[in-house]
């Protein structure tokens, strides 16, 4: 049909129909070709008796493009370009990788280490006192789940998101002069689901969480509640510290076997400690979104009982921090909440997390706001580039 560039990948387009095209299982709609290789890289359209997809892949190695976004959309109207959709969808794919990336990680951190053990360290103090060690044998369980979840692919290496996460926590915990030991930390969960809880003093907050939240002093809301949880010693389950409790179940019963739910009560109890850490933080003044935002999820909660259906935790309108805003409306151009897929961006070889780094849209008109929307893929594709190796990197410039 044409030539298309999708990102920086040149293509290819194809129409393609069936020579039947009553027969149900063939494929009808347009193909995307990248033009070095002649590799299928996008293609939308139906197999005839199904719904509706556009589906794309990802360049994650030498001629190697595997499928990562799947966008899917069916309405009942027999003529669809009238009728409203019934059925969206978003399917991501990941974990590729998780083998390799994970030994990998293993070596680097053995050849880190030293050859011979630390000298400048007292023989006194090879036995810890009782309250040491048991913040050790703590940190060591809350270590072993994590690992365990990272090894499955549930949780995200560590990275940039986890970083931002962890500059808010110590801004709640520097305002309300809190020593937290062993440290608080942040991870991501990959999953959409809208959830987040703490295994120790861990932080896990759901990607489908991150996505939506539409401000700073909102991930401070949500992260308040759980840094509630750690200061008055809730989700410390130190039974994970015996390693079998994570290596003896199959995969794939996972979200049975970690169950990080909490009580009713351990919860208000939270509720009511975050809101003392959010009245003494530097975001005691901004809480107006937040109070929109749970007040939007509510609303909408019957919609998407599945997105807000937590895999490991409690439901975030289980917790609330602050009270739900219902009777204010956000002005014209404030946005409550994003479209899934509005703050993250995900490799799908690596399991690497980046911020999108979106520029502002100008005036937003309130059909495009769109809260917890599920909307289209539109990923921006580039071509793999082997990195020069380190020695390479470092070496001193040649003389002329």
């Amino acid at each position: 049909m044409h030539r298309e560039f999708l990102g920086e990948v040149r293509t290819l387009v194809f129409d393609v129909t069936p020579v039947d095209i009553h027969k149900k299982g063939h494929f009808v709609g347009r193909i995307w070709v990248e033009d070095q290789n002649f590799t299928i890289v996008r293609f939308n359209g139906v197999y005839i008796g199904n719904f509706h997809f556009d589906s794309w892949r990802v360049n994650v190695g030498p001629n190697l493009w595997l499928p990562a976004f799947i966008y899917s959309e069916e309405t009942r109207d027999k003529h669809a370009d009238r009728g409203t959709p019934s059925f969206k969808a978003q399917t991501r794919l990941w974990g590729y990788n998780l083998d390799r990336n994970q030994q990998s990680q293993d070596l680097a951190d053995a050849l880190l280490e030293a050859n011979s053990p630390n000298k400048n360290q007292n023989p006194q103090d090879t036995h810890l006192s009782g309250e040491q060690a048991v913040r050790n044998w703590k940190r060591e369980a809350e270590n072993s789940v994590v690992d365990r979840l990272q090894r499955t692919g549930l949780i995200a290496p560590e990275g940039e998101v986890d970083k931002a996460l962890d500059t808010i926590v110590n801004n709640l915990e520097i305002t309300n002069d809190l020593d937290i030991q062993p440290e608080v930390r942040c991870r991501v969960l990959m999953t959409s689901t809208i959830e987040s809880f703490n295994v120790g003093h861990t932080i896990i907050m759901s990607r489908g969480l991150i996505d939506v939240l539409p401000d700073e002093a909102s991930f401070a809301t949500m992260l308040a509640q759980e840094l509630a949880h750690i200061v008055l010693g809730h989700g410390a389950n130190s039974q994970f510290a015996f390693f079998d409790k994570v290596l003896l179940y199959d995969e794939k019963e996972t979200f049975k076997h970690f169950d990080f739910e909490r009580t009713k009560e351990e919860d208000d109890a939270a509720s009511v400690k975050a809101a003392e850490l959010l009245k003494k933080s530097p975001y005691k003044d901004q809480l107006k979104t937040p109070q929109l935002f749970l007040a939007e999820l509510e609303s909408r909660a019957k919609e998407v009982p599945n997105l807000i259906s937590p895999k490991m935790g409690n439901a975030v309108l289980a917790q609330e921090p602050i009270a739900a805003d219902k009777t204010s409306k956000p002005a014209e151009s404030q946005i409550v909440a994003l479209p899934l897929g509005g703050r993250i961006k995900l490799d799908p070889w690596t399991d690497k997390l980046e911020l999108i780094k979106s520029t502002p849209a100008g005036n937003i008109a309130e059909r495009e706001k769109m809260p917890f929307e599920v909307t289209p893929f539109m990923p921006y594709l580039t071509r793999w580039s082997a990195a020069p190796p380190q020695a390479a990197v470092n070496a001193p410039p040649k003389p002329n």
